[in-house]
């Protein structure tokens, strides 16, 4: 693409130009941090008290954030929440699931468990890309009940809810977690990846699972299911207990992902990080509702996620020559997710984007969108 010579004037610009849906904007005072513990901490063990003590911290950390009640366990392992859905298909469904599918991440665990030999075929509930997102009031046999809090390819949120028949309830918070309210007596699993709301790198999982979720791990596991032991929770279990991983993990991953909950905590808890997420994404919504060659992609407003906005323009905007603009002026990875195939942009509005900086590039795109009109 011939990318139009448009340059942003500074006072426009963000400070901060960084939107990504995941990797998300890391803060610099963390990065900071990160480098002036280095020569202690990158490359030690990870089975030693010095990072088993973060894990430690970790793990209680985010039990305060979401005042998770007594019994539940924040369980963690290598391999983010695409391997999570591997795992929960050996650990966590024991004949057959039901999945709310409403965008690209939550049809890939369906098909996970759909491809699973083990596994009887899943109930699917499907809703267009964008849709008010349709729930189960019956999930009919099965024993796991499977949603996105928020569809990061959509923007599309589903409010946390049990269905009729009692299945555990597995919700993926990849890029939720720690952006939105939470009730822990709405699920039995919420499980995430730390590079969204949590700013941090990828490659790890985190998984709160509360009692009914731990007996059902640890009953398959009595069975003698076969699992890889990457994928198997019965180990992920153990070793979380002991603040420990099964494998290496990734230590820088570790050593932000503790300085953002303690970061949330010390401004007030979810309240505190929710509350930014809100006036980020307000900030944008009525912004495209205000402006004649923009509107939200979802329609229904109950339905707009407060992490990851997305945006539409009328046919006569080019989306992608304006995020190619954008970009150009260190605005970086406003692009929509590639399989949608919208004329849109897709803003990431997670805690450790500053709002100021939402406002400042409403401005920008304002300033572009009339350059691009000459």
């Amino acid at each position: 693409m011939d990318v139009p010579a448009i340059e942003i004037p500074a006072d426009l610009r963000p400070h901060d130009g960084r939107f990504g849906s995941g990797p998300s904007k890391v803060r610099p005072s963390d990065v900071d941090a990160l480098a002036a513990a280095a020569p202690t901490w990158l490359g030690t063990s990870h089975r030693r008290d010095a990072v088993r003590d973060v894990v430690g911290r970790v793990r209680h950390g985010l039990a305060d954030l979401f005042g998770l009640p007594e019994g539940y366990e924040v369980l963690l392992g290598n391999g983010g929440s695409t391997l999570f859905w591997d795992a929960a298909a050996f650990g966590l469904v024991a004949r057959r699931s039901a999945h709310l599918v409403i965008g690209e991440f939550s049809a890939k665990f369906a098909d996970v468990t759909r491809a699973a030999p083990h596994l009887g075929d899943p109930t699917v509930a499907e809703t267009t890309p964008g849709d008010r997102p349709r729930t189960l009031d019956d999930t009919a046999g099965a024993d796991a009940y499977c949603y996105p809090h928020n569809e990061t390819s959509t923007g599309v949120v589903v409010p946390l809810h049990r269905p009729g028949g009692d299945p555990l309830v597995l919700v993926d918070a990849t890029s939720a977690a720690g952006g939105m309210r939470v009730d822990p007596a709405a699920f039995d699993v919420y499980y995430f990846a730390p590079q969204k709301c949590f700013a941090s790198d990828g490659g790890l999982w985190l998984a709160c699972c509360s009692p009914a979720a731990i007996e059902r791990i640890e009953r398959i596991r009595t069975e003698g299911r076969w699992t890889p032991p990457m994928l198997d929770l019965g180990l992920a279990l153990d070793n979380s207990r002991l603040d420990q991983t099964y494998n290496t993990p990734a230590l820088a991953t570790l050593f932000l992902l503790e300085r953002q909950i303690a970061w949330m905590l010390d401004g007030g808890g979810l309240e505190f990080a929710a509350g930014r997420c809100d006036a980020s994404s307000g900030t944008v919504y009525d912004w495209a509702e205000a402006h004649p060659l923009a509107a939200p992609f979802v329609a229904d407003a109950g339905s707009r996620s407060p992490v990851t906005a997305t945006i539409d323009f009328s046919d006569s905007v080019d989306a992608a020559a304006l995020a190619a603009v954008l970009r150009a002026n260190g605005i970086v990875d406003v692009e929509p997710y590639r399989k949608l195939g919208r004329n849109q942009l897709r803003i990431a509005c997670f805690p450790a984007i500053e709002p100021a900086d939402v406002e400042r590039l409403t401005g920008a795109v304002d300033y572009v969108l009339e350059r691009l009109a000459d």
